[in-house]
């Protein structure tokens, strides 16, 4: 039963989804009692599609290189001759955690300007974390008689590392990705502040002109956008882990 609703919430929350970008006209009703008479009760100054798209785009590019350097991180450290580099391949990943997403925006934009760059900047800092500690995790912890068997059949260590390490630690560094990516898509909204497009213009229009009904459709296609790329990954996470059996 638990199962069931949770399959009904998810399309539910996929109908909402798809009404609000594809037809918001037809949830006007609904919005109607949050505004001023006069107001708009549907964001009409941009179409949410084409927002939702940027701030899908942005929050992926800086998880494609966040990905990337915080694999090769972790895989670093976890070789016999990277070991002494683990404080500092830590603190680098920590670095975004260490500052508030608004202050990160604060030092990048007198460095490259407003725009794309200095939230793709921030969230690819704030994004390196969850992956690095999830792939040091999953490369440490393999049982060490798979390593000592692939050895043993004579693979070289990057065999070992591309055909066995990597495969069998893959689901928990896609869960690691999974986080990041949450955190990001809910982070990506501030980037609107220094000119980047996204659903955050949705939500700051609405709070600059008093429009409840504005900032409440922000909010609920990030929400709902986080929502569904966690399901998504979850599903293939799972899918991962039977197939490795872990």
């Amino acid at each position: 039963m638990s199962l069931l609703w949770s399959r009904a919430a998810l399309l539910a929350a996929l109908a909402v989804f798809t009404l609000l970008l594809l037809a918001p006209e037809v949830l006007r009703p609904l919005f109607l009692g949050l505004v001023q008479a006069g107001a708009p009760a549907i964001y009409d100054r941009g179409s949410l599609l084409e927002l939702a798209l940027a701030h899908v785009a942005t929050v992926a590019a800086a998880g494609l290189v966040a990905f990337l350097a915080a694999l090769a991180l972790g895989i670093l450290v976890t070789r016999h001759a990277g070991e002494e580099y683990m404080p500092l391949a830590r603190t680098l990943a920590n670095l975004g955690q260490t500052f508030p997403p608004v202050a990160m925006l604060a030092v990048a934009v007198p460095l490259v300007g407003f725009g794309f760059e200095p939230i793709f900047i921030a969230l690819v800092a704030y994004g390196l974390l969850p992956i690095f500690e999830n792939t040091v995790t999953g490369l440490r912890g393999l049982p060490p008689q798979t390593i000592e068997a692939a050895q043993g059949m004579g693979m070289s260590p990057f065999r070992i590392l591309v055909a066995v390490e990597l495969p069998l630690a893959l689901p928990l560094i896609l869960a690691g990705l999974r986080i990041s990516t949450i955190v990001n898509i809910s982070t990506a909204a501030i980037g609107s502040t220094v000119g980047a497009r996204g659903l955050g213009e949705v939500i700051i229009a609405g709070l600059s002109t008093n429009n409840v009904a504005f900032v409440l459709q922000g909010g609920i296609l990030v929400g709902l956008l986080a929502i569904l790329f966690n399901q998504a990954l979850s599903a293939l996470e799972h899918r991962l882990s039977r197939r490795h059996g872990r």
